[in-house]
This record gives structure tokens, C-alpha cells and sequence, in this order.
């Protein structure tokens, strides 16, 4: 049976000069990751990622605690994810009265972030930016079929990013742009998203489920950033 999980990288060095990178708490998490499909005897052909920092680290963590050989992870560039920071800076371009102040928390954060995708959705934001929203979805959708053609017959698992994963999610769902938004805000780190496909279709049977942090000691081991 052809099945994917689509997993959310460990939590991320938000705040600091490189966020790509896991903190030491997202180690864990992927490392607690791979020990709960070990403990339920869940084995995977492959591991897929994005070719950022941390969905390598993120799909290293999970082999360390599954146990597992696997070391040569096929890199799809289109499960990266979209340059937040270009579209921030293009927001504040746009609003600058706006602006977050310095040391603003994260949930403020991420509803100015919202804002700044709601626009950029709409083709709203006047300046330059790496890639148009129509850009995005185009590659995450080529990312998913070719690991749907690729990798038909097998269990694999896809390390990616939130608005990546929210933007597959909603294609697979015929949703609207808002739905990308929305589920982005959402994405908990080194969450799972389980997937049946075959070669023209996926279908969803679990979001953003994370069993492996979903215990009393380790309720405040879930994060989104």
C-alpha cells in the first residue's frame, strides 16, 4: 500500500541570527518522533525532504530514534518553504506603521504574518519577492506528484515545512487559499499529517497529530514555531 507521512520539521531557532536550524528542543522532538514509529513497529522505505537545514536535521533525528540506516534522504527543492521574511519585509514596505516591535512574542508574530499572507494570496504585495503565490503552490504540487509516481508502492516519509505542508494539504483537499493560511497558523512542530496515495490520488486520514508529545510530560514539548 502506498502511504506517505507528511511531517512537520523539529522546532526551529526562532529569534535568533538563523532560524533554519533546529533548537535543541526540535532535536528532540524528531528524535522522539522516530522512537514512537519504532515502538509501533512502523518501518518506512524512504525519507524525503525539502533541501533545508532543518528538515535534513529533522529527518536525521527520526533515524536516530527509529533506529534506522537510512541516511541518503531524496531532496525535493519544491517542499521548501515560501520566504517568510521577503514577505514580511514586503508587508512592512506596504504598512509601515505596522511594524512589530522588537521582541514581539510569537503569537503576535504569526497574526502579522497572517496578514502579510492574506495579501501576498492575492497577489497584494507591490514589491519584489522571490517567488508569486501562484509560484508556491506550482511547486509544492509538482513536489507531491513526482513523490506520488516516485515512490508509489512504498511508506515513505515527507519532512517539510508548514506552509509547504498546509499548501499540499489544501490542494489534496480542494480548498481555498484561506484554508493554506489557516493551516499554517496551526502546523505543531514534528507533527504528522497521514496520507494514502496512488499515482493520481492522495487522500488524508490524519492532521497535525503529534502521539509522540501527546502525553502529560511532555504537553509543554508542543510548539509551532
Amino acid at each position: 500500500m502506498s502511504e506517505f507521512y507528511l511531517v512537520r520539521h523539529g522546532q526551529a531557532s526562532f529569534g535568533s541570527d538563523n532560524y533554519d536550524k533546529l533548537s535543541p528542543l526540535g532535536h528532540q522532538q524528531s528524535q522522539w518522533l522516530g522512537e514512537y514509529f519504532l515502538d509501533r513497529g512502523i518501518e518506512v522505505d524512504a525519507i524525503v525532504t525539502g533541501d533545508m537545514v532543518r528538515h535534513r536535521e529533522t529527518a536525521e533525528g527520526i533515524c536516530s530514534g527509529l533506529q534506522s540506516s537510512l541516511s541518503n534522504f531524496p531532496v525535493f527543492a519544491g517542499l521548501n518553504e515560501f520566504d517568510f521574511h521577503s514577505i514580511i519585509a514586503n508587508y512592512v514596505a506596504q504598512h509601515p506603521d505596522q511594524a512589530l516591535d522588537q521582541g514581539s512574542s510569537v503569537v503576535q508574530y504569526f497574526k502579522y504574518l497572517k496578514k502579510a499572507m492574506q495579501l501576498w494570496s492575492v497577489d497584494g504585495l507591490r514589491g519584489e519577492l522571490p517567488e508569486s503565490w501562484s509560484d508556491f503552490e506550482h511547486r509544492v504540487k509538482d513536489a507531491i506528484t513526482s513523490i506520488q509516481h516516485e515512490f508509489y508502492g512504498k511508506k515513505v516519509l515527507v519532512v517539510s515545512s508548514g506552509g509547504a505542508i498546509s499548501m499540499a494539504l489544501a490542494q489534496i483537499l480542494k480548498a481555498p487559499s484561506e484554508t493554506v493560511i489557516e493551516l499554517n497558523l496551526q502546523t505543531k512542530n514534528t507533527a504528522i499529517a497521514q496520507c494514502f496515495f496512488n499515482k493520481n490520488v492522495v487522500r488524508i486520514t490524519s492532521y497535525n497529530h503529534v502521539p509522540h508529545l501527546d502525553t502529560r510530560e511532555r504537553a509543554d514539548k508542543i510548539t509551532y514555531g
